[in-house]
């Protein structure tokens, strides 16, 4: 049951919707969704892909707060620009996409990829397996790499001497020392090189399918590469996963013996709701930032890398920050409980399952460029095997905005698919096979 096939299906076309804006729930424009006829089924990876084509013509968006256009950052069309090689701008709630720029390229994170040093060590934390209060010796090569004698950040402990692991987080989180995050490396797996496949492997069990590391310290190293999406993703999950620690990036001063550290994030100084993560820098990676931040109960995570200096940094971060907030929209696809598409089930009792979204389903979008396009699919691991549960999460439905907003809302069984048996499996089979020879 293995090949790429089309399925047409019917649906309705011509459905006018309301976007509600967010910030002003009065006042509405309408969104003209148009359903193609099309539905694709394709082979690939891990699973197949049920694509509904969902094409959005979004009438000026423009001005909903003002009635006027806002110039997003600049651009003739008022769409967001930015000078950093590679942004993302992501909403924290849903993981929506609202910008971004090369987010897929790989590059040296420098000590931005010290989160996926802490994610391994919060983890260990949690399990039970260190304790905050345990003390670890600084040893002469996590001093001469990472210490006083590297030249590069470091929380300055001497050689030889003990240090608490919430010492050491701090070291890491506010001073970003390569003494610290090498120190922690050493405890948990006994050397770096072995701590650096734990924080690939640690990556892939939180969904980072690209990121690799050589290093607990973003130090150069050709193995340590990750993505803008990659790291935002990241942040999200240390927020989520770790609330309980999260609130370290947000502190301004590390006082240790005879140093005061002051945080390495510039945004944190700001007042604009940002309360945590990672500054990072080489010469090869040039100057990056991973933010986030709150502005009435809403979280945005941001990413900038490969800036020419520290300046641009924190004003690239600060403007897309800053643009998320007050230049973002809502659009309404789905009403809640309202049927999306179909998704295909072998050997079932019924050979499909109706999917909606749990709630209205909603897209933020940029109120600019006008005319924007919004574009959908429903994926999942297809086909589908019953039994089925009402309310089983089956698939996502993946919308991507020509404006590079993007998101992927899930979309749950709406009723029971129990087994058919044999030859219900058998008609199934047939059903798949008849795919197979029409996609050829």
């Amino acid at each position: 049951m293995d090949g790429t096939h089309a399925v047409r299906v019917a649906l309705a076309a011509d459905i006018d919707r309301p976007i509600a804006d967010r910030d002003s729930p009065r006042m509405a424009k309408r969104v003209h969704i148009v359903r193609h006829p099309l539905s694709l089924w394709r082979a690939g990876g891990l699973g197949r892909v049920l694509a509904l084509a969902i094409v959005a013509l979004i009438s000026s968006m423009a001005g909903l707060l003002s009635g006027t256009p806002l110039q997003a950052g600049g651009g003739e069309s008022g769409a967001f620009t930015t000078k950093a090689p590679r942004a993302i701008l992501m909403e924290a709630a849903s993981g929506a996409l609202l910008f971004q720029r090369n987010a897929d390229d790989l590059s040296p994170p420098a000590s931005m990829s010290k989160l996926m040093t802490l994610a391994v060590l919060f983890k260990d934390i949690k399990d039970g397996k260190i304790s905050l209060s345990d003390e670890i010796v600084m040893s002469e090569n996590a001093w001469r790499t990472g210490g006083a004698p590297s030249g590069t950040s470091a929380m300055m402990v001497p050689i030889n001497t003990k240090a608490s692991v919430d010492q050491l987080i701090r070291g890491i989180a506010i001073q970003s020392g390569n003494d610290a995050a090498i120190s922690i490396a050493e405890h948990i797996s006994g050397s770096e090189a072995a701590f650096a496949k734990r924080m690939t492997e640690e990556a892939r069990r939180i969904g980072l399918e690209k990121s690799t590391f050589g290093n607990a310290t973003g130090l150069p190293h050709p193995q340590q590469l990750m993505s803008a999406r990659e790291l935002a993703t990241l942040a999200r999950f240390l927020i989520s996963e770790y609330p309980d620690r999260y609130p370290v990036f947000a502190e301004r001063q590390f006082n240790y013996r005879t140093h005061k550290f002051f945080n390495r994030n510039p945004l944190l100084f700001l007042d604009f709701g940002v309360d945590g993560l990672k500054t990072g820098f080489t010469q090869d990676a040039g100057h990056g930032l991973v933010a986030s931040a709150v502005q009435d109960g809403r979280r945005v995570i941001v990413v900038v890398s490969g800036l020419a200096t520290p300046e641009d940094r924190k004003a690239e971060a600060t403007k897309l920050i800053k643009w998320g907030f007050s230049s973002i929209s809502q659009v309404k696809l789905f009403d809640s409980g309202e049927i999306v598409g179909q998704a295909r089930v072998w050997g079932g009792k019924s050979f499909s399952v109706p999917l909606a979204g749990k709630g209205d389903i909603i897209m933020s979008v940029p109120k600019v460029p006008a005319n924007q396009r919004l574009t959908a699919e429903i994926v999942y691991h297809a086909p589908l095997k019953p039994p089925i549960k009402q309310g089983d999460q089956v698939a996502v439905l993946r919308v991507t905005s020509t404006s590079t907003a993007s998101a992927e809302i899930p979309l749950y069984a709406t009723e029971d698919v129990e087994s058919g048996g044999i030859i219900r499996k058998g008609l199934g089979s047939l059903v798949w096979m008849a795919l197979r020879r029409l996609a050829l």
